[in-house]
């Protein structure tokens, strides 16, 4: 499917026939290849889209998801989620919804004549928040400790969050009527923003096609879980373990920089994004059985870590420049490492 993410590959032939990685990665890739085929079961096009995900999960790292109504954003987290064998919630966030809502309050037990703890949707392994931007900033503020330091603290004590823990939330761009702007603070803790765009004809026409085959070709309910919680942090460790020469940690480092200086930006990236390119770099090389990091693993994430992350000019923006549009300039300016 065509859509917004321009990046580059770095395709599955990256590596010679006859080479032999140092690290056990081919379970992990074989892992990554059955959970694009469940969510494919479903699913049509969106190849990119997927990826990310999977680079995202295995990089321990939340999502963002952004695209016009109709293009199947929740119910892609939602087969995401159902590929892992752990728990999952959905939270739909609305104005009205309160924090005690998401991460739980403490409720006077009379028997006992103390507080005890009811714990919220958060508490989960896979939390979907939709619509995350209908809520207000108190509401939204509710996430910044969990996204960041697994944790919730309420009343003085602290609950630790589930093992994995992993965010996928949506939004849509068009709306703005009873919508709330993500907090810059809330944005930097999402490792991508992953851009929906629409089908290609082609695709179009394969998805009416599945569903007159019946309600059940579209269904979620014959979606199977194909790893482990275990087998995730394992695989997680794996991914972290495969190598960035130096040049190329210098490379990323180089392209954070550069949103710092640039003109056409008033707010450039955080030393988190770049500990975010060099992660779910990694992640990139281990899914197609590489325990190397390329340039183009890096170019590929540059985008969905950065566009959220970088603010344009007032006047750049009235232009009609976009923030993939500045990245992308970025990215050809820095010179590639050798």
């Amino acid at each position: 499917m065509e859509t917004p993410e321009q990046e580059p590959t770095t395709g599955t032939d990256a590596a010679t026939p006859d080479y032999v990685p140092r690290l056990p990665l081919a379970e992990l890739r074989d892992t990554a290849d059955r959970i694009r085929s469940e969510v494919q079961k479903v699913i049509v096009g969106q190849d990119r889209v997927l990826d990310l995900l999977l680079i995202a999960l295995l990089s321990d790292g939340h999502v963002l998801i952004e695209g016009m109504p109709g293009l199947a954003k929740t119910l892609t987290a939602k087969l995401l989620a159902r590929t892992v064998d752990t728990g999952f919630s959905r939270i739909q966030f609305t104005p009205d919804l309160m924090p005690s809502d998401v991460i739980g309050t403490s409720i006077f037990d009379p028997r006992t004549s103390t507080f005890e703890f009811k714990s919220g949707p958060v508490f989960s392994n896979i939390v979907l928040v939709d619509e995350i931007n209908r809520a207000p900033a108190k509401t939204q503020a509710a996430l910044f400790e969990v996204m960041e330091e697994r944790q919730v603290t309420v009343d003085g004590k602290t609950y630790p969050a589930g093992t994995p823990f992993m965010i996928v939330a949506t939004q849509n761009p068009i709306e703005h009527e009873g919508t709330y702007r993500l907090p810059e603070a809330q944005l930097d803790r999402f490792l991508f923003k992953v851009d929906i765009g629409y089908p290609s004809t082609e695709e179009e026409v394969a998805l009416m096609e599945r569903s007159q085959e019946g309600a059940q070709r579209l269904s979620t309910e014959h979606i199977h879980a194909v790893i482990a919680p275990a087998e995730l942090e394992r695989a997680r460790k794996l991914a972290q373990s495969v190598r960035c020469d130096t040049k190329l940690v210098r490379y990323i480092a180089d392209i954070v920089h550069a949103t710092r200086n640039d003109r056409a930006l008033m707010l450039g990236a955080s030393p988190r994004a770049s500990l975010a390119i060099l992660r779910s770099s990694k992640s990139a090389a281990a899914i197609q059985g590489r325990d190397f990091v390329v340039p183009e693993d890096i170019q590929l994430v540059c985008a969905p870590v950065l566009r959220h992350r970088i603010l344009l000019t007032p006047e750049r923006e009235m232009e009609g420049l976009r923030p993939d549009e500045v990245v992308a300039q970025m990215v050809a300016k820095v010179p590639v490492p050798r």
